[in-house]
C-alpha cells in the first residue's frame, strides 16, 4: 500500500496543504486565501477561527485533488509563520484576535525591553538581534499596559502554530525554531528565559511545553479529525518555523547553500551546523527544520509590497484575471519589462510595516523616490521589484560578511514564480539566481519530511530533501547591469540611512 505525508504551511496570508509520497516528491498541491485586518495603522490581526476553517479546507480540498485517500496518510507535518500569537483563557479558547506578526503596535514596549535588556544580552540569549516590535515579548508587554484585562485573562500565550497543534491533538507544544523569535525563550538552554518572564509577569505555566523539531506529539482527536476530514488517530508533528521547513524543502539542509523566499515577507537562510552569533549584532541565528543544525536567518516585511500593491493600484489587471483567468502577477511582470534597470532614477524602500535584520528598524516606512512626469505605472511595477531586490542584496552582504560562501541563489515562494523578479535579483546582486521544481511547496515539503522522521520512515530528512527537488529555471546575471544596480544600491542605502531621523517620531502616532 502506497504511503504519504500530508505538510501543511500556515503562511500570513494563506495556508497551503500538499502530499508528498516516501519519495518527497510531490503528489498534489491548494492553497486557500484570507485577508488579514487592519482595524487602525500599525495593527495586523486575524480571527483563530479563521485559520482554523481555512486549515480544513486546504486540506480537504488536496486531498480530494490529489486523488489521495487520508486513510495512506502516514503524518500532519506542520508549517507556520513565526511569532503570531493567540491568548487564551482558562479553557484553551481564544480571547481576542491573533495579534499577526508583522502587527508592530509595541514599539515603545519593544524599546523599553531593549534598554532593560541591552541588545547584547537578547542577542546571546535568544540569537535575536534585537528587539522589534514584532516580538511577542514586546507585545505581551504592550497587552499589559494597554489591555489590562486580556492580559489577566490570558492563561496561555500561544503561538499559533502551538493553537493548531492544541486544536489537532489536545496538547499545547511548541519547539525551538518558532520560540527562539518570541524573546521569551534561551537559545543555549532550550528554556523559557527566567528573567524575561519576570520582567514581563508571566510564568512558565502560561507557556507551551517545549518539544525537538518535527517531533511526533500527538494524535488527531475525533473532533479534529472529523473538521478535518483525516482519520482519527493520525499522527500530528510539531513541525517547525515555515523559513526553516521552506530551506529544508528546497535541499537547503548542508552548509553552503543560500536559499531566499519572497513571500509575504522576503527572507534568506543559510544553514550553518552549531549556534553562530554575528559579532556585528546584524544577522540572526535561528535553530533549523534539524534538531542540532541552526541557520543564519534575515527577513524582512519587503515581500509583502507587491501583494499591496496588485490588491491597490491593479484593479484592471485583477478583473482581467477574473474575467480571462490571466494571472495578475503575470500582467504585472509584463508591465516591468517596459522599463530599462534602474527606472530612470526611481528608488522604493519597501518597508510597509517596518525593516528586518540585518538592517531592523521596527520605525522604517515605505517610501517612493525620485517621481517625476516622466514616470509610469510600470515603473513603479519595476521599482518595487527593484527596491525588495536591494533588501536582498544587503542580506547576502551580512551573511557573506561572517565567512559564509554564496556562490547562487534558490529562489522560492511566490517571487520565484516570476521570471522579472528572478532576473532582477540576478542582476541586482550578481549572482546565479535557480528556481526549483515544486519549490512552490517547499515549506510543506520540509515540514512534511521531518514528520516521516518522527514517524519514523527515515532515519533522517537530509538525503531525501536533497534528492527531492530539481531544477526549473536559471537566471545568469547580466554584467553590463552591474553598475546600474550598484549605483541603485548606493542611492537605496544613502535614502534608508538619510530618513531615519525623520521617521523615528512615527511611533507617536501609532
Amino acid at each position: 500500500m502506497t504511503r504519504y505525508l500530508l505538510g501543511v504551511d500556515v503562511g500570513t496570508t494563506a495556508i497551503k496543504a500538499a502530499v508528498f509520497d516516501k519519495e518527497g516528491a510531490e503528489i498534489g498541491s491548494h492553497t486557500e486565501e484570507y485577508t488579514l485586518l487592519t482595524p487602525r495603522a500599525g495593527r495586523v490581526e486575524l480571527d483563530a477561527d479563521t485559520y482554523i476553517s481555512t486549515f480544513s479546507l486546504a486540506v480537504r480540498r488536496v486531498l480530494q485533488e490529489a486523488s489521495v485517500s487520508a486513510d495512506d496518510l502516514v503524518a500532519l507535518g506542520l508549517s507556520a509563520q513565526g511569532e503570531t500569537f493567540v491568548c487564551l483563557d482558562a479553557d484553551n479558547e481564544p480571547i481576542e484576535r491573533a495579534i499577526v506578526w508583522m502587527d508592530n503596535r509595541a514599539t515603545a514596549e519593544s524599546d523599553e525591553i531593549e534598554r532593560h535588556f541591552g541588545r547584547p544580552t537578547i542577542h546571546a540569549t535568544t540569537g535575536q538581534v534585537a528587539m522589534d516590535a514584532i516580538w511577542p515579548a514586546s507585545k505581551i508587554l504592550w497587552l499589559k499596559r494597554h489591555e489590562p484585562e486580556v492580559f489577566e485573562r490570558t492563561a496561555k500565550f500561544a503561538l499559533l502554530k502551538d493553537y493548531l497543534v492544541y486544536r489537532f491533538t489536545g496538547r499545547l507544544v511548541s519547539e525551538d525554531s518558532l520560540l527562539c523569535s518570541t524573546i521569551l525563550w534561551d537559545i543555549n538552554t532550550r528554556q523559557y528565559w527566567p528573567q524575561m518572564l519576570d520582567y514581563l509577569g508571566i510564568t512558565t505555566e502560561q507557556l507551551p511545553e517545549i518539544a525537538r523539531q518535527g517531533e511526533i506529539i500527538g494524535s488527531l482527536s475525533t473532533a479534529a479529525a472529523a473538521d478535518l476530514g483525516l482519520p482519527t488517530g493520525l499522527p500530528v508533528s510539531v513541525g517547525a518555523l515555515d523559513q526553516a521547513c521552506g530551506a529544508l524543502g528546497v535541499g537547503n539542509a548542508v552548509p553552503g547553500i543560500f536559499s531566499e523566499s519572497t513571500g509575504s515577507a522576503l527572507t534568506s537562510v543559510t544553514i550553518v551546523d552549531q549556534l553562530a552569533l554575528d559579532p556585528s549584532g546584524r544577522v540572526p541565528c535561528f535553530p533549523a527544520a534539524i534538531p542540532g543544525q541552526y541557520m543564519l536567518h534575515n527577513f524582512s516585511t519587503g515581500g509583502m509590497v507587491m501583494r499591496w500593491y496588485r490588491d491597490h493600484f491593479c484593479t484592471s489587471e485583477t478583473q482581467i484575471e477574473e474575467l480571462c483567468g490571466i494571472n495578475a502577477y503575470y500582467l504585472i511582470d509584463q508591465q516591468v519589462h517596459q522599463v530599462e534597470p534602474g527606472c530612470d532614477g526611481l528608488v522604493v524602500l519597501p518597508h510597509l510595516q517596518g525593516s528586518g535584520p540585518p538592517d531592523l528598524d521596527p520605525y522604517a516606512r515605505g517610501v517612493v523616490f525620485g517621481l517625476t512626469l516622466a514616470h509610469k505605472k510600470q515603473h513603479l511595477s519595476r521599482g518595487i521589484m527593484e527596491g525588495v531586490a536591494m533588501v536582498l542584496r544587503r542580506m547576502i552582504d551580512s551573511t557573506t560578511r561572517l565567512g559564509v560562501h554564496v556562490a547562487e541563489i534558490i529562489s522560492l515562494s511566490g517571487g520565484s514564480k516570476s521570471d522579472a523578479w528572478c532576473q532582477i535579483k540576478s542582476d541586482a546582486t550578481q549572482l546565479p539566481v535557480r528556481t526549483l521544481h515544486g519549490a512552490g511547496s517547499a515549506a510543506c515539503r520540509g515540514a512534511a519530511l521531518i514528520a516521516g522522521v518522527g514517524a519514523g520512515m527515515w532515519d533522517s530528512a537530509v538525503p531525501i530533501a536533497r534528492s527531492a527537488v530539481e531544477l526549473d529555471r536559471s537566471f545568469e546575471p547580466r554584467l553590463e547591469n552591474a553598475e546600474i544596480y550598484d549605483q541603485l544600491f548606493a542611492r537605496y542605502m544613502t535614502l534608508q540611512e538619510s530618513l531615519k531621523p525623520l521617521l523615528q517620531p512615527a511611533a507617536d502616532f501609532h
